[in-house]
């Protein structure tokens, strides 16, 4: 059985998902004639390209392509990475947030949770300093507490882990669900909010840089206290135009790396480099986030910012290829899918409330041995 669809659909899809018949053609031999509308698809093998360029069936139906926006405000702003339409992979991924985010909900209000009073408190003319230090204060995890950590990477772990106990949803994931053939690009987006006064949540584009995962984190909580939900793809070194992203990115610097207190152990005299290395295991954050803060304190100019910036960012990426960037924390089903989510998930489905297959959506995973080992790590089987 032959189905009649319009070739145009099919070259959408294709584009939608990034990708060329060519590469293709030895899987859909027929794909070039399905695309010059000379030969119809079957059922079967329009299933089958539907699920290689992670599309909907349903849309290879309509009589023309739909035109697809994401489900919550765009705050990316950097040139070259704006997309004339969001990619299958950000578009699943916040759908499947949003469906973790609706269970959640749901599961706070049964068991008699309160609305977290922070959400949405603030506005984007507040003092950045009074914010950091608010969102710091509600947290508990300050630089100085950070001190204590290893690492700046084990700060971040740290970090997560806080948030998440003040009533956060942290999800850190490179592919979408659990699909290691959907990695997502950091060049599309570092990270986005979904705000809710009893399930906030935070979403990190785990294929990005960890020093920009650190980042990335404290400027969603600032999205979190404006009640902004939001796409981003900002970065520490960005001064954006965009009111509430400059604003979120000031709070996210002052936040890591308190600006009075760099400029009291910012040592004039010494080499840049010195002042970098010295300061990160200060404050636990990257170098990029020190030397953010150094140009804010008017240390340095444009152009050595920029060389400097490059040179560090090569030498980030190159320690992270090496290994030494932070363990497997990030390919753990915890780390993508949230502790405190997963710890609700698998508690409320052992109890009978909420169906294995309901579970195992919204954990990103096929096998019931997987959500058995999970519960015991838990402590819950």
């Amino acid at each position: 059985m032959r189905v009649s669809i319009q070739p145009e659909l099919l070259h959408w899809a294709l584009e939608r998902a990034g990708l060329n018949a060519e590469a293709l053609e030895k899987k859909f031999p027929k794909l070039p004639d399905w695309l010059d509308g000379e030969l119809a698809p079957t059922l079967r093998q329009l299933e089958a390209f539907a699920s290689t360029t992670h599309t909907a069936i349903g849309y290879l139906m309509l009589p023309e392509p739909p035109v697809e926006t994401l489900p919550i405000p765009d705050f990316r702003t950097m040139a070259h990475t704006w997309m004339d339409h969001p990619s299958p992979d950000l578009l699943d991924m916040i759908y499947l947030c949003q469906q973790r985010q609706d269970w959640y909900r749901d599961y706070a209000r049964l068991h008699g949770d309160e609305p977290l009073v922070f959400v949405g408190t603030a506005q984007s003319g507040d003092d950045v300093v009074e914010m950091a230090a608010d969102i710091s204060q509600v947290i508990g995890f300050d630089w100085q507490r950070r001190q204590q950590c290893s690492s700046w990477s084990e700060a971040l772990r740290q970090f997560i882990r806080h948030v998440d106990d003040a009533g956060i949803l942290v999800m850190v994931s490179g592919i979408v669900a659990s699909n290691t053939h959907r990695k997502l690009d950091p060049e599309e987006f570092r990270g986005f909010t979904l705000v809710d006064d009893l399930a906030p949540l935070i979403f990190i584009n785990g294929s990005d840089t960890k020093a920009a995962q650190m980042f990335t984190l404290a400027h969603e909580l600032a999205h979190i206290w404006l009640g902004a939900s939001g796409v981003i793809d900002t970065k520490a070194m960005d001064l954006p135009d965009e009111d509430t992203e400059y604003w979120c990115n000031a709070v996210a610097a002052e936040l890591l790396a308190p600006l009075q207190t760099v400029r009291q152990h910012y040592a004039p005299d010494a080499e840049l480099h010195h002042n970098l290395q010295r300061l990160a295991r200060l404050f636990k954050v990257s170098t990029l986030v020190v030397l953010r803060r150094i140009f804010d304190l008017g240390e340095i100019d444009k152009q050595i910012f920029w060389d400097t910036y490059h040179q560090e960012l090569d030498r980030l990426r190159n320690m992270e290829r090496k290994g030494s960037g932070g363990g497997d924390f990030y390919n753990t089903l915890g780390a993508r899918t949230g502790q405190r989510l997963i710890r609700a998930l698998v508690a409320s489905t052992l109890e009978g409330q909420t169906l294995f297959q309901d579970a195992f959506h919204m954990l990103g995973i096929r096998k019931t041995a997987t959500f058995y080992k999970e519960a015991k790590r838990l402590g819950l089987h």
